[in-house]
This record gives structure tokens, C-alpha cells and sequence, in this order.
């Protein structure tokens, strides 16, 4: 029998910055200080807050490390409205076409003029681990979360695979809210 239970986390606002984008937001010799190490292997939430600002609004958000080759802000639907941005939907790392924004640190700003994305709601999964779900990397699955009266059944939730990876489902805000989700959760996936 396939598994089909999966861990289900929020995934909040944030952003990934290059080492140059930080430096000139934060100084000259100063790095990237670990405050939390989260679910994927070798990922962590930074002290370091970084504004991100719109054409109408503006957000303080934490920066995940480590270091990416391409600065990427990542927020809710709810948030482009804030920010004043046209919501994309994209998968981490496909920035071409997106909305750009400015990023504001304590040292400088940056203007970057793409890189912002309401991520797609994702499962990261090992080779092993996709194997035992009987899926496979760029599948579209089904994800049912919620035992709180609000149960959904999230669609086109793409698999991820890569040895780098730990098993989770990623929803952004908007989605862990609607579903009623406090915290990290249990979900089924549904093929």
C-alpha cells in the first residue's frame, strides 16, 4: 500500500537574497545570522529583516538562508494587493516575467526588477520518499488538509523531488488560513 499521510507546513512571507544584495543591505562584512533551522535540510530563517517595498504598500519580512544565486520575494495573493504588485503564481526559481519591487536594509536598498512570486503550493520530496507516494517530480497531486470543520482539498499542488529535500507539503498563508490550520499539520495526498 502507497503512503499517503505527509507533513504540512505554513510557509510565511519571505525572501532570498544573493551574497551581493545583502551586502549592500547590510554592510560590508556582515552575514547571514541562522535564528532558526527549518524543515528542508540547510535551510534556516535569518535575524536579518529586510523591507520589501511597492508601488503601494510595504512588508518586513525575514530572509531565508542560505545564499540563492537570484533574489526571490515570496508572498501570499493577499500580499501582492498590500505591496501593490500583480500576483504571479511560480514555481521557487522561475522568476522571468514576475513583478520586481525594492529591498530595504538597514546599510542601502536594492531595486530588483523581477523576482516576486505567490509560490505554487508545492511537496518536497527525496527520491526514496517519492517512490513510497507513487508519485514522481513535476507530478500535480492533490493535498487534503484540515480536520477543524474546514477541510480542503488543495489541486494542482506540485511534487518536487531532489535528494536535498525533507518530506512536507508547503501552503502559503492564504491557503493554511483558509483550510484553518494552526501550525504544522498532517495532510493526505490525493492522486
Amino acid at each position: 500500500m502507497m503512503k499517503s499521510t505527509i507533513m504540512v507546513e505554513t510557509s510565511a512571507h519571505h525572501l532570498h537574497v544573493t551574497a551581493e544584495t545583502f551586502k549592500t543591505l547590510f554592510g560590508e562584512g556582515k552575514t547571514l545570522t541562522n535564528k532558526k533551522d527549518l524543515s528542508q535540510p540547510g535551510q534556516f530563517a535569518c535575524v536579518e529583516k529586510v523591507t520589501v517595498v511597492g508601488p503601494r504598500g510595504e512588508i518586513t519580512m525575514s530572509i531565508l538562508g542560505p545564499f540563492r544565486p537570484e533574489d526571490q520575494v515570496e508572498i501570499s495573493m493577499t500580499e501582492t494587493r498590500k505591496l501593490g504588485v500583480v500576483g504571479v503564481i511560480r514555481e521557487s526559481g522561475d522568476l522571468a516575467g514576475t513583478p520586481g519591487c525594492i529591498l530595504r536594509g538597514p546599510e542601502g536598498e536594492v531595486e530588483i526588477d523581477h523576482g516576486v512570486i505567490v509560490a505554487q503550493r508545492h511537496i518536497h520530496l527525496t527520491p526514496e520518499t517519492a517512490v513510497e507516494y507513487g508519485v514522481e517530480d513535476k507530478q500535480i497531486v492533490k493535498v487534503a488538509v484540515g480536520d477543524n470543520g474546514r477541510k480542503v482539498i488543495f489541486d494542482d499542488v506540485i511534487v518536487r523531488v531532489s535528494p536535498k529535500y525533507a518530506p512536507a507539503v508547503h501552503l502559503d498563508t492564504d491557503e493554511a488560513n483558509a483550510a484553518g490550520l494552526m501550525g504544522t499539520v498532517d495532510g493526505e495526498i490525493i492522486l
